[in-house]
């Protein structure tokens, strides 16, 4: 038995590719595996908060200098720290934005990417303490994703990369449906690849 946490990162609702493949996922992985536990979470239409200086008193600041903004601030950064660890695995629906992830996923990672809690420092440096976990990207886009001119304007997979595997995840994949503006025909294909991708990674991830 497992616990898969499901995090939808857009604003959009139906209108969302990403929000209903990652849907789609959660649903194919409940009809596949009836003993897990999937929680859900929407960072999209209900956005966690940004970090602020009463969050940076509370998550660095001894016992005395903390005050009650500074003691609410960090409890929602430590709820969703206690979540995220409860999971032995992470979908994350994530569509591109300016070449990067939307404003309210960036807020999500500064809340759980903690000192002490889900990254350390030690003698050899920063050492990720999120161990022995999966995290499934289904991401979208409006351009082509890879093999393009436009490539390297791709921020958001080198990104999410880089800042998992500082909190120690590093077992990722994705999968794009990108090309989402390039015409009726280019959506069409991208998608229904996305989906077939998605449908044997749900009886094989």
């Amino acid at each position: 038995m497992a616990t898969l946490l499901v995090i939808t990162a857009s604003p959009r609702g139906e209108r969302s590719i990403s929000r209903l493949l990652t849907m789609d996922f959660s649903r194919l992985w409940a009809q596949g595996h009836p003993q897990d536990t999937i929680l859900l979470r929407d960072v999209g239409h209900h956005p966690v908060p940004h970090v602020t200086e009463p969050w940076v008193v509370g998550a660095f600041a001894p016992s005395d200098a903390q005050t009650a903004e500074s003691k609410a601030a960090i409890a929602v950064s430590d709820q969703l720290v206690d979540e995220f660890l409860s999971a032995d695995r992470y979908v994350f629906g994530v569509p591109m934005y300016n070449f990067n992830i939307p404003s309210t996923f960036k807020a999500y990672l500064d809340q759980i990417v903690r000192a002490g809690k889900t990254f350390g420092v030690g003698p050899n440096g920063y050492e990720g303490l999120v161990k022995n976990k999966k995290a499934l990207f289904i991401v979208s886009g409006g351009g082509p994703w890879a093999g393009s001119p436009t490539s390297p304007y791709n921020f958001q997979e080198p990104y999410l990369r880089v800042i998992f595997g500082f909190i120690g995840v590093t077992d990722l994949q994705f999968v794009a449906a990108d090309s989402l503006n390039l015409g009726e025909a280019a959506a069409k294909q991208s998608r229904e690849k996305a989906e077939n991708t998605l449908k044997e990674l749900a009886g094989t991830w």
